[in-house]
C-alpha cells in the first residue's frame, strides 16, 4: 500500500573512484544512443534524395522498430546474465549497424542497418538505467541523473548540426555521419571492459537459459512489430479505414493484451511482473512517459522541417536552429535533478515541468513563415525547458515509478519504463507516425496542385518535398512555404492537446518517501566496494 509520507534526506557517504569511473562508462553509453538518435534527423532530406527513396519514415521506424522490441528482452536478459555482459552486447551491435548504415547502397540495406542500430541502442539505454539504479539508491539519483541528462544534451546540441553538417559537404557525405559512430562505441566498449567493474550471477549457463521468458518476450516482438507496421502505414501509404492498417493495429494490441495476460500467469522468471500496476504512482509514471515519449520525438523530428521547409535554412542551418531546444535541456536537467534529492520530492517537479511544455507547445503554433528569430527561439527555450525537466534520461518520471517498488523490481520496473518510452518516442513509433499523418494529410490540402503535380508519384511531401523548394519561382515557392506553415501549427496543437495529457497523470500520483538502499545483488563487485570505502573513510 503506498503511504504518503516524505523522509528527510540523508547525507549519501562520499564515492570512491570505481563508481566514478562506472558513472564514465554509463555516461559515454548515454552518449553513443542520444547522439545517433539527434543527428540523423538533419540529414534525413540529403540520404532518401541520394538513396531515390520514397519512405524516409522507415529510416526513423526501422529504428525505433528493432529497440523497442530489443528492451524488455536486454533487461530480462540482464536480471539473468548480469548487466555488464548485456551491455557490451549491444554496444557491438550499435557499432555493427552503424556500419551497415554507413556501407548502404539502397534504402533497404540502410533501413535493415538502421534496425541492427535500433537493437543496440534500445538495450544500451534500458542497461544504463538500470545500472545506475544498482549503484545509487533512488533518493540520491537526482544528481546523477542529472549528470545523464547533460550528455544527452551535449549530444542533442552537437548531433543536429554535426548531422546538417555531414549531410551538405559533399566531401564528408552522410556516410560519414554513421562511420563516426566506430570509433566512439570503440572508446565506450573497451572502457566498459576495464572500468565498468560489476557483480554477475554465480548460476551455471543451464539455469541461466532456463530463467528466460522465450515466449513472452516472442509475443512482444510479434505484437509490437504489428501495432509499428500499422502506425506506419495508416493516413500515408493507406487510410486508417483499410484492413492492411486496422488489422495489423488490432493484432498488435490484441497481442500486448495478451502478453500481459500470460505474464501474470508465466511459470518462468516474467519479463514485466504484474505487480509493477499494483499502485496507481507507478501508472501515473508510465502514463507521463508514453506521453512525454511522443513529444519529444515529434518536437525534435519535426523542427527541422519548419525551418527547412518555411526558412528555406540548409540541414547543417537547421541543426543549429534547433540548439535553443538543446541548450536549455541541460540547465533544466541539472536543476531538476538537484531539487529531487535536495527535497526527497518530486510530484512537484512533475506539474511545472508539464506547465513549461503546455505554454512552449502553445507558442509554437502561432509560428509562421516571417515568425522574428527571437519568437522562435524564445518558443524553442520554453518548451526545452519542460522536455528537459522531464526527458534526458527523463529525471522526474522514473521517480514515481520506482518509489513505490522494492529495489529487488529496479531492473524490470526500469525496463518496462525505457520500454514505454522507446515505444512512444522520437524518431520511430507514435511521436514520428502521428506527426508524419497530420503533416502528410495537411500538406495534401494546403499544397499548390501545380507543386504536388511536379513531385514523383509516391513521395512523402513532409520530408521528400523540401529539397525541391528552393527552386521554385515565385509566388508558387511562398505559396508552399505557407502551406507547410499552417500544416505545421496543425501539428503542434495536436501535440499541445497530447501534452494536457500528462499534466493529468500528475493528479494519479502521490508523494512517496524514495528509497536509501540498493538492490545488493547488483552493483559494484566486493572488491570494488572495498577499495571505494577505503577512498571515502581517506578523504
Amino acid at each position: 500500500m503506498e503511504k504518503e509520507v516524505v523522509g528527510e534526506p540523508a547525507r549519501p557517504p562520499a564515492k570512491g573512484a570505481r563508481f566514478w569511473l562506472a558513472m564514465l562508462c554509463i555516461m559515454l553509453s548515454t552518449f553513443l544512443a542520444a547522439f545517433d538518435t539527434t543527428s540523423v534527423a538533419t540529414a534525413l532530406p540529403t540520404m532518401v534524395a541520394d538513396l531515390n527513396g520514397t519512405e524516409f519514415v522507415w529510416i526513423g521506424s526501422g529504428y525505433t522498430l528493432a529497440s523497442v522490441a530489443s528492451i524488455p528482452m536486454s533487461a530480462h536478459l540482464a536480471n539473468i546474465f548480469g548487466r555488464r555482459p548485456i551491455l557490451l552486447s549491444c554496444i557491438l551491435l550499435f557499432a555493427l549497424g552503424s556500419a551497415l548504415c554507413g556501407g548502404a547502397q539502397s534504402m533497404a540495406m540502410l533501413i535493415g542497418g538502421r534496425a541492427v542500430q535500433g537493437s543496440g541502442a534500445g538495450g544500451i539505454l534500458a542497461l544504463t538505467e538500470i545500472i545506475l539504479s544498482d549503484l545509487v539508491p533512488l533518493q540520491e539519483r537526482g544528481m546523477y541523473q542529472g549528470l545523464l541528462g547533460s550528455v544527452w544534451s551535449i549530444a542533442c546540441t552537437l548531433g543536429p548540426p554535426v548531422g546538417g553538417a555531414f549531410a551538405s559537404r559533399k566531401d564528408w557525405t552522410w556516410r560519414g555521419l554513421f562511420y563516426l559512430n566506430l570509433p566512439l562505441t570503440g572508446f565506450a566498449f573497451v572502457a566498459c571492459i576495464f572500468c565498468l567493474d560489476l557483480k554477475i550471477p554465480k548460476t551455471n549457463l543451464s539455469q541461466k537459459l532456463a530463467r528466460i521468458d522465450w515466449i513472452g518476450n516472442a509475443i512482444i516482438i510479434a505484437s509490437t512489430t504489428s501495432v509499428l507496421l500499422g502506425l506506419t502505414w495508416g493516413g500515408i501509404r493507406f487510410s486508417w479505414s483499410s484492413a492492411r492498417v486496422l488489422v495489423p493495429l488490432i493484432l498488435g494490441l490484441a497481442g500486448i493484451a495478451a502478453f500481459v495476460v500470460y505474464e501474470a500467469f508465466v511459470p518462468v522468471e516474467p519479463t514485466m511482473p504484474i505487480r509493477l500496476f499494483r499502485n496507481r504512482t507507478s501508472v501515473s509514471g508510465y502514463l507521463a512517459t508514453g506521453v512525454h515519449g511522443i513529444l519529444v520525438a515529434a518536437a525534435f523530428f519535426y523542427i527541422p522541417v519548419y525551418f527547412q521547409a518555411c526558412k528555406g535554412h540548409s540541414p547543417i542551418r537547421s541543426g543549429v536552429d534547433l540548439l535553443p531546444y538543446s541548450f536549455s535541456v541541460a540547465p533544466a536537467a541539472i536543476f531538476i535533478g538537484a531539487t529531487t534529492s535536495q527535497f526527497n520530492r518530486y510530484r512537484i517537479q512533475n506539474v511545472i515541468s508539464w506547465g513549461f511544455v503546455l505554454v512552449g507547445l502553445g507558442l509554437q503554433t502561432t509560428l509562421h513563415v516571417d515568425s522574428a528569430v527571437r519568437n522562435w527561439v524564445g518558443f524553442e527555450f520554453v518548451a526545452g525547458i519542460g522536455l528537459g525537466m522531464l526527458a534526458t534520461q527523463f529525471v522526474i518520471t522514473t521517480f514515481p515509478i520506482l518509489a513505490p517498488l522494492p529495489v529487488s523490481d529496479n531492473g524490470s520496473a526500469l525496463g518496462l519504463f525505457i520500454f514505454i518510452r522507446s515505444f512512444f518516442q522520437g524518431s520511430i513509433a507514435w511521436g514520428v507516425t502521428i506527426g508524419s499523418t497530420v503533416l502528410e494529410n495537411q500538406l495534401k490540402k494546403r499544397l499548390p496542385e501545380e507543386f504536388v503535380q511536379s513531385l514523383p508519384q509516391g513521395l512523402e511531401l513532409s520530408y521528400g518535398a523540401i529539397p525541391q523548394i528552393s527552386a521554385l519561382a515565385e509566388p508558387l515557392r511562398r505559396q508552399v512555404r505557407d502551406a507547410f506553415s499552417g500544416s505545421l501549427a496543425v501539428l503542434w496543437q495536436v501535440l499541445l492537446g497530447i501534452s494536457a495529457l500528462g499534466l493529468l497523470s500528475t493528479l494519479l500520483m502521490k508523494e512517496l518517501p524514495m528509497q536509501t538502499v540498493v538492490d545488493e545483488r547488483w552493483g559494484l563487485n566486493e572488491q570494488a566496494k572495498t577499495e571505494d570505502t577505503r577512498e571515502s573513510d581517506t578523504a
